[in-house]
């Protein structure tokens, strides 16, 4: 199994912060937001390498933080090539370029990079060892006024995603997803379909939603804290509640 952190895009949403230094390298109560995604990877079975996707405009900042891991097991960056918002290839086509050139044949991990969270991958590694099918991540929220802001998902029998909607305008459930997936090797090809068809190439949740029409895909529910770290106010939020010590 592979892992793919998802590390391409500008976060300009966190301007000024973002202007000089990629989201996934902000700092969060003494070490990057990347270092507490890498830990909870490692709760994960059989992870033999791990990529990460960035852009040409903070590749040296990644290589920089890469070379003073001092880890045995570094990660493997690899530049889409992009310089700003305006020619971003987007998550989808990122994916997709990570298995081309790395030629990934393997079953694929893959976490958004600027996502924060404070519970292991194990049981979500299981549960999809269990569907051998595609498998997400799902949050619960009580507060539905916000559900417009995510991917809304509706489970049937088997935890299997009966519904799932990008920014919905009305609530299908609490539960939202997050991206945070498990793609079986064998379906890997299914994003060229979708990339052929000319389907938004960037918000991952189109891709999922497009995908639950097409194939078997199950819904994990974690539990525990989690944030998408998006502007200024949740970066706040995730250095008041994540902490060196405490979510370890």
């Amino acid at each position: 199994m592979k892992a793919l952190i998802l590390a391409g895009g500008y976060g300009t949403r966190l301007y000024p912060l973002t202007e000089s230094m990629p989201k996934s390298l902000l700092d969060v109560n003494g070490r990057p937001i990347i270092e507490y995604i890498l830990e909870k990877i490692a709760t994960v079975p059989d992870i033999k390498e791990i990529y990460m996707v960035v852009n040409e405009k903070f590749h040296e900042n990644f290589k920089r933080w890469n070379e003073q891991r001092h880890s045995p097991n570094p990660v493997i960056l690899v530049n889409n090539g992009t310089t700003d918002d305006s020619n971003k290839l987007g998550a989808i086509k990122d994916i997709k370029l990570v298995i081309d050139n790395e030629n990934i044949d393997d079953e694929l991990l893959i976490i958004a990079g600027d996502n924060l969270f404070d519970f292991g991958l194990k049981g979500f590694y299981d549960f999809w060892k269990n569907k051998k099918s595609f498998c997400i991540g799902l949050f619960q929220i009580d507060n539905l006024s916000l559900i417009s802001k995510y991917s809304n998902v509706r489970l049937g029998d088997d935890e299997k995603i009966i519904d799932f909607v990008e920014k919905p305008l009305k609530a299908l459930s609490n539960l939202i997803a997050i991206c945070l997936y498990m793609f079986p090797k064998k379906r890997l090809p299914v994003l060229n379909k979708y990339l052929e068809e000319g389907n938004n190439p960037d918000a991952p949740g189109y891709f999922i939603q497009w995908l639950v029409k097409r194939e078997k895909v199950y819904g994990y529910r974690f539990s525990g804290k989690w944030l998408d770290i998006g502007d200024i106010n949740s970066y706040n939020k995730a250095k008041e509640e994540f902490h060196l010590k405490e979510d370890i």
